[in-house]
């Protein structure tokens, strides 16, 4: 559960995790970086800040599909990660925790959770459908994606290609 006290209603988180090969710190200066979705992120278009580092920050993901999403961070955690919510402007938005885990010197693990707002005012037992079968199996694919971005990014040194591995229905362009 998010620890920050408006998201306490929010239930079924979806996550996902890689294990990269390299240290800690690597990966926190990629996730740390202004602007690191166009980088990293294999369905950014472009990832405009309007404000850096800090629990301050504020930037946007604007989506190969055309959708934008605002980005505010809520709290930010040096060299581990930081927590923000995302939405549509003047939409709902979401939870999500970004957290790195060192395994060793020359190793982590790179985990993103979302809380996401859709659906969580609809009645349990109506929500379960649409959750097991659509939101969570595509939230998971698309969580994959990002964090396999990620570590394309920290290995490599250079930008994820765009659908890199594969489309998503949400976020690429029809």
């Amino acid at each position: 559960m998010p620890e920050h006290e408006s998201y306490s209603r929010f239930r079924w988180p979806v996550a996902a995790e890689r294990m990269i090969a390299a240290p800690a710190q690597k990966v926190w200066a990629a996730i740390s970086t202004p602007g690191n979705l166009e980088l990293c992120h294999p369905f950014c278009a472009s990832n405009p800040v309007q404000v850096w580092q800090g629990p301050d920050s504020r930037d946007e993901v604007h989506y190969l599909s055309g959708w934008v999403y605002e980005r505010r961070f809520l709290r930010w955690h040096d060299g581990t990660g930081y927590d923000l919510e995302i939405g549509r402007h003047g939409g709902g938005t979401s939870f999500v925790s970004w957290r790195i885990t060192p395994v060793d010197a020359g190793s982590c693990i790179l985990k993103i959770t979302v809380y996401p707002h859709i659906l969580q005012n609809w009645p349990t037992i109506v929500r379960w459908i649409p959750y097991v079968l659509r939101l969570r199996p595509m939230l998971r694919k698309y969580l994959e994606s990002v964090v396999g971005g990620f570590e394309w990014y920290v290995m490599r040194g250079e930008s994820v290609p765009r659908n890199q591995f594969g489309r998503h229905p949400w976020f690429s362009a029809s």
